[in-house]
């Protein structure tokens, strides 16, 4: 671990990946990429590379989950800063906290209950430092507790609240929808543990809407989707010493009604042979065969709430838009 301050002590960043967040891809590529079926988890999009397509994808005007959560921000803000009575953030998977400056400004309002601490996770570590470093800027006497590192093993290494100080765990743009019903339930209740009894949750979630919308949301016509998705294996190349030729893949997405899920897959254009050399790994990959990158499972409030059930959590508000695609919810343990 590394922890970095400058120089008035307001950043303090904590970095828990290194050797073992290799050792992560490397577990996770040897164990995807020998299943019958393989898969990559989509964890691994974001490298610095990843995170700026991802940036470049949430402006496209297919992809509205982006707009339409931040435009639910903006309407409900105020309310879940007051309702909350949060002075402390916490967000995982935060990236570079464009969204989440609309509910910094709710809570750092005249009127409004405070704001002390901002406590963000990414896997990259560049983008937890450039927001950090403009966030203390923006908001004077704001302490930053940056943590590089993936929530789904570095939760633990998020601090404790101060005291008594009421803190809001964020977990925006519909992430939890990349994790299978079981993982996404064992997650929440990991979530839940970081929460205090007058903590909350605030969760967004994409709502089952029709397939045409859907599904050009995750193929849009400008190809940034399709380059997101094929700078998995450019990870893989790099940090793995492998050889996927990037142009050999083509990127597919479909919306699977039996699971109410986007699937994002890369379909082989030919056959091919790669050697991913950091494991001595030869994988086959035939022409036609595919590799699944992603599911981003979408939501009813009922799912919803039987989620938070399951993980010992309970349903205090719902915000959906108008037009019923997205949605914010709140949520406390239950006591």
């Amino acid at each position: 671990m590394t922890s970095l301050f400058t120089c008035d002590a307001s950043i303090t960043i904590d970095s828990h990946l290194d050797e073992a967040h290799e050792r992560g891809l490397a577990d996770d590529v040897l164990d995807g990429l020998t299943r019958p079926f393989k898969e990559l988890p989509p964890k691994h999009f974001y490298d610095e590379r990843g995170c700026e397509l991802f940036d470049a994808i949430c402006e496209l005007p297919e992809y509205y989950p982006t707009r339409t959560e931040r435009a639910l921000l903006q309407a409900h803000a105020v309310e879940i800063a007051r309702e909350t009575g949060a002075v402390e953030l916490v967000e995982l998977g935060s990236g570079s906290a464009s969204k989440t400056r609309v509910l910094l400004d709710a809570m750092a309002a005249d009127g409004g209950p405070g704001l002390t601490r901002y406590i963000p996770l990414d896997v990259a570590e560049s983008v937890v430092r450039a927001s950090a470093e403009a966030l203390v800027t923006e908001y004077p006497g704001l302490l930053v507790h940056g943590v590089v590192g993936d929530f789904e093993r570095h939760l633990s290494r998020i601090p404790r609240a101060d005291g008594e100080q009421r803190r809001i765990v964020a977990l925006l743009g519909g992430t939890i929808g990349n994790f299978p019903p079981g993982s996404r339930r064992r997650l929440l209740r990991e979530i839940g543990e970081l929460l205090g009894p007058e903590d909350r949750l605030l969760l967004g979630t994409g709502l089952v809407i029709d397939t045409p919308t859907l599904e050009a949301a995750y193929d849009d016509s400008a190809g940034v989707t399709a380059e997101f998705n094929r700078n998995v294996l450019a990870v893989v190349n790099r940090e793995l010493d492998a050889d996927f030729p990037l142009d050999g893949f083509s990127h597919i997405a479909f919306f699977d009604r039996q699971h109410e899920w986007i699937e994002m897959r890369l379909r082989a254009l030919r056959p091919c042979s790669v050697l991913i050399g950091a494991l001595g790994l030869r994988v086959e990959v035939a022409a036609g065969e595919e590799i699944r990158t992603e599911i981003s499972a979408k939501f009813t409030r009922e799912r919803v709430e039987e989620d938070y059930a399951a993980a010992g959590l309970r349903l205090d508000a719902w915000y959906e838009d108008a037009d019923a695609r997205f949605a914010l919810s709140l949520a406390g343990r239950v006591s």
